[in-house]
């Protein structure tokens, strides 16, 4: 809550709303990605499949990140992976001090997550960049027509960061957050992104509504928020105007 305007992970403010923090969304993508290559392991030690997370170690940096939020929507939804059964072992608190990791998460120690998996200390991680050890594969077999065949059956975009508002100064200075709006769309039509690219940081909010409607579907399944929220009510009287 240190700044007024900011970009912030689209699960932690999904939480943070959720614990009353009062902010709201720009309608401003800033980063979004598959996330399908990012959860490995060591095949020297044998074939992993989705299936074979149910019972194994897996490390992360923060349980609540969005990368690793998306990989379990997406071990849940699309490979019936019962999560609560994977153990998990973080290395960061939770960025919303209302969250309380679930049982089967463990904090441990500030470690080197492709040494935890080499060493044996745990089966798989969540890790970006993909380290280009050999050895490292991905759990979910052959990532890219897993996404393409993701986006295919969703058709959406895998929302990483957003831009977001403090209620109370959208209240007291509408015409700042207007000016702001000019101002990342302005940036947006200099930077002239290639279109494969640009497809990744759409701005508006029914350019991004069910974009943002399938993270909370799935944050809702696994349990990560108390309720599916409404997209229109993750803005605010101002922002929702804005697009």
């Amino acid at each position: 809550m240190e700044f007024d305007v900011s970009e912030l992970s689209l699960v932690t403010f999904l939480q943070a709303r959720a614990a009353g923090r009062k902010l709201s969304l720009l309608p401003a993508v800033t980063m979004s990605r598959f996330q399908h290559p990012y959860l490995v392991y060591d095949s020297a030690k044998g074939i992993m499949t989705p299936k074979d997370l149910e019972g194994a170690r897996v490390g992360v940096r923060l349980f609540t990140s969005t990368t690793s939020s998306w990989l379990r929507g997406i071990l849940v939804n699309e490979y019936d992976v019962d999560v609560t059964k994977i153990q998990w072992f973080a290395h960061q608190e939770p960025n919303v001090p209302e969250w309380n990791d679930p049982p089967n998460v463990t904090r441990v120690a500030m470690k080197d997550l492709t040494e935890m998996l080499l060493s044996g200390e745990v089966d798989a991680i969540v890790v970006t960049p993909v380290p280009t050890d050999p050895r490292i594969r991905p759990v979910i077999p052959d990532p890219p027509a897993a996404m393409r065949s993701w986006q295919a059956s969703h058709n959406a975009i895998q929302i990483n960061h957003m831009m977001v508002v403090k209620d109370d100064f959208s209240e007291a200075n509408p015409a700042a957050v207007h000016e702001v709006w000019r101002m990342l769309k302005e940036s947006k039509r200099i930077a002239n992104e290639p279109p494969e690219k640009a497809a990744f940081t759409p701005y508006g909010i029914e350019e991004n509504r069910h974009n943002i409607e399938v993270l909370v579907n799935y944050m809702d399944t696994i349990g990560m928020i108390p309720r599916r929220f409404a997209v229109d009510e993750l803005f605010n009287d101002v922002t929702r105007t804005l697009a």
